[in-house]
């Protein structure tokens, strides 16, 4: 029994906890008045950072006026304890606000991207991103953020999927439990903890055609085995917050979606925090052909819907709607219920003011520990893709380098998309992390090369900020003949080029995911000259590179790598660091592979290598990636012995115990990212060829050996049956261990029930 006291008073002490939040909240709903109720649902902007063409003015008579629950885009501690004591001295009840912000990769120090982060396989550091970014955050009066993003992406044309974390649900879900934690940390009260707000619910990565707010249409079987899971585990680790996303579920937008937001999350996941719209998703609901902006506001509020971002429907149609019968008090005082818990468990009925300290504001922001965290994620990060005669890493003394690319001298596109705190003149490039690294010691010829397009048309669609991309005075033929020139007095070239920070994220899908012309023609021409070329690559997104990888000595993926991005690439090109970074996304050959991942289903005719006929295959490409998910190099070797298993045969709730031994047979220490996946070759359902089930990260000196083990039960056997039934079947399983999807060692075992 005295095993079970600190659970047992754990979960006394919450049951008191609640008690006590219930009966404040009901005393509070008490005195408010239906106004004031609907007022809490409406969260507005005041313009400092949008994702639409929608803002709201008048803020402070709003505020005055008890009709405004949350602000969001609006941080700084002047300007958010102004807008606090509007509220709590102000109005009637004094109700403080929520304030928020999309802090996505970091707030002021920014890290690698989301799709970044995750190919660190490293959890610790994920975790630790998340807490950095909170603590400045809350050091400016943010106490919530629009973030993790967990939704599942399987087309690389859809430009959110550089928000998230690749296409395996397991994987993702381990990273989503990460940065909620990070967030939220053992106590939103705690003056550097946030609410975390899970996004985008539901199925948003499965947008047709890969086009940013399109329709997603997809079965019970592929949501709840596939695109479900992460979000799940985000409320599992205790997620705050959810917001609905912009694409329907089943035929009905998910901000209107009954079935989403109250059967599944709410009866099924048993989720008790509140849900917020997107960006006037509520009013869209409209377009989708769901009535107009009183109707849809009721459906949604009876959906489950709590919060309004922006569009104001709840603010303008809901009286009318309940004194018309279209909606119930009760409804709109479960919504209003569940923002103002958000309010208590965040503190702020205890002390509005927990996270407006000036102090903090000069302490604890940028910091020389913060922008170390976010160098060594970002080295963490880096993919290398292809290494030809270990032409990697560079040699620090002697010797000159070429550096061209419109990506080589620039501190913009270094941070990436969704940085709405981040001040990008405050990065590092990568000529000035190059320098860092060699001085003196290595001659550096530097040419631009080329634009980052020479698209007008293209230019002006990534141009909504001032500045983004610009065109050289140069023609492009003078740049690509400066790049050739500086090349030509060069012992080997390192081009920095790819995406641009506005090429991927929100409203950033594109059709064709390779480099862009512009620079193609650039490298096209060094490659001309027959030296060396060493692709240093940004990216938001999986590109296809099949001339780059055919061409190119060595390729570095570094994502958009955040504040201390030229550092950071610099420390891995010349071995301060040895890349240890592993795809969380398929690389296809063609943009016509799309949608590519690893865990498909097989088919009655399955692909097999070579030239063929009435297979599932393609008459002028292979099926195989690129790059497959879990690929990365190293510039050491990693060699990997069969499988060794405790037990071929097993029953019940037995525990099977796979091993490997990983030995490093290269000349440097490095770290490698063991990889465990399952196969189920038959069931009741066909089932994927394999399954990411577990990982270990590892570091071996040079000449090392490890045994890595895993130990695999029933419950990494489990799926979603077509009576969407959550459980395993009795049969045979391959168990799978190795260095990507595609080098595995395999072993089979059966299992009974």
């Amino acid at each position: 029994m005295l095993l079970c006291l600190p659970f047992s008073n754990a979960v006394a002490q919450k049951q008191t906890e609640t008690a006590k939040m219930n009966a404040f909240i009901s005393g509070l709903m008490k005195k408010m008045t239906v106004d004031e109720k609907i007022g809490q649902l409406n969260l507005v902007t005041g313009g400092m950072a949008i994702t639409g063409s929608v803002t709201n003015n008048g803020i402070s008579d709003g505020v005055k006026k008890g009709a405004i629950g949350g602000i969001f885009g609006l941080y700084g501690t002047d300007n958010v304890r102004k807008m606090q004591e509007a509220a709590v001295k102000g109005t009637r009840l004094h109700i403080p606000l929520i304030f928020g912000l999309d802090v996505i990769h970091g707030h002021r120090t920014i890290f690698p991207i989301p799709l970044g982060m995750s190919t660190t396989w490293d959890l610790a550091l994920i975790e630790q991103a998340a807490h950095i970014a909170a603590k400045e955050a809350t050091a400016e009066g943010l106490n919530w953020v629009f973030s993790p993003m967990v939704d599942i992406a399987r087309d690389a044309r859809w430009g959110r999927i550089s928000e998230g974390s690749g296409e395996d649900p397991w994987y993702g879900g381990k990273v989503a439990a990460a940065m909620v934690k990070g967030y939220q940390g053992t106590s939103m009260k705690n003056a550097d903890a946030v609410m975390a707000c899970v996004k985008h619910f539901a199925l948003y990565g499965g947008a047709e055609a890969g086009r940013e707010y399109n329709t997603v249409d997809m079965s019970r079987l592929s949501m709840y085995n596939y695109y479900l899971p992460p979000y799940k585990a985000a409320l599992e680790a205790g997620a705050g917050s959810f917001m609905s996303s912009f694409n329907v579920v089943d035929g009905v937008p998910a901000t209107a979606n009954k079935w989403l937001l109250t059967d599944l999350l709410r009866k099924q996941w048993g989720f008790k925090g509140f849900v917020v719209s997107d960006y006037t998703s509520l009013n869209e609901v409209s377009n989708h052909g769901l009535g107009d902006l009183q109707t849809v506001s009721a459906l949604a509020l009876k959906a489950g819907l709590d919060m309004d971002m922006v569009g104001e429907g709840f603010l303008t149609t809901l009286k009318k709607s309940l004194q018309q019968g279209k909606v119930t008090q009760a409804e709109i005082d479960m919504a209003c219920r569940r923002v103002l818990e958000a309010k208590y468990k965040l503190g702020l009925f205890d002390n509005p003011y927990k996270s407006i300290d000036p102090q903090r504001e000069k302490t604890e922001i940028m910091t020389e520990a913060n922008r170390k965290a976010a160098r060594i994620t970002a080295e963490h990060s880096f993919v290398l893709l292809k290494n030809a005669n270990q032409i990697l890493p560079l040699k620090k003394s002697g010797g000159s380098i070429a550096l061209v690319g419109p990506l080589a001298d620039n501190k913009r596109d270094m941070l990436g998309t969704w940085v709405i705190g981040g001040e990008w003149e405050k990065s590092v490039s990568v000529i000035e992390g190059i320098k860092h690294i060699v001085g003196d010691n290595v001659k550096i010829n530097y040419a631009r090369g080329s634009n980052i397009t020479d698209d007008a048309t293209f230019m002006k669609r990534l141009n909504f900020g001032p500045g983004m991309v610009w065109l050289d005075k140069q023609s492009p033929e003078d740049m690509i003949e400066d790049a050739v020139k500086a090349a030509k007095k060069s012992d080997i070239i390192v081009a920095v080029v790819g995406e641009s920070q506005s090429m991927s994220g929100e409203s950033s899908s594109r059709s064709d995911i390779s480099i862009p012309e512009s620079q193609q023609l650039m490298l096209k021409a060094l490659a001309k000259l027959g030296k060396p070329i060493v692709i240093v690559l940004f990216n938001g997104r999986p590109l296809t590179l099949t001339w780059e990888n055919d061409n190119a000595a060595a390729i570095l993926n570094v994502w958009a790598p955040g504040t201390e991005a030229g550092n950071a690439i610099a420390e891995v090109l010349f071995g301060n660091y040895n890349p240890s970074g592993k795809l969380t996304t398929t690389f296809p050959r063609s943009v016509g592979q799309i949608p590519l991942y690893y865990n498909h289903l097989n088919t009655g005719r399955p692909y097999s290598t070579g030239p063929t006929k009435f297979k599932s295959n393609y008459l002028d490409i292979s099926n195989d990636p690129l790059y497959p998910f879990g690929y990365g190099l190293s510039y050491t070797s990693f060699g990997y012995s069969n499988i060794t298993l405790n037990k071929t045969k097993l029953k019940g709730n037995e525990t099977l115990t796979a091993t490997v031994t990983v030995t490093n047979k290269g000349p440097y220490a490095g770290e490698e990212v063991v990889q465990l996946y399952i196969s189920d070759p038959a069931a009741s359902i066909s089932r994927p060829v394999k399954e990411l089930k577990d990982f270990q990260k590892i570091n071996l000196q040079a000449g090392e050996q490890k045994q890595v083990t895993f130990k695999i039960t029933p419950q990494q056997l489990k799926f979603y049956n077509s009576q969407l039934k959550y459980d395993w079947e009795a049969g045979e399983f391959i168990v799978q261990i190795g260095t990507s999807s595609a080098d595995t060692k395999n072993a089979k075992v059966q299992w009974a029930k």
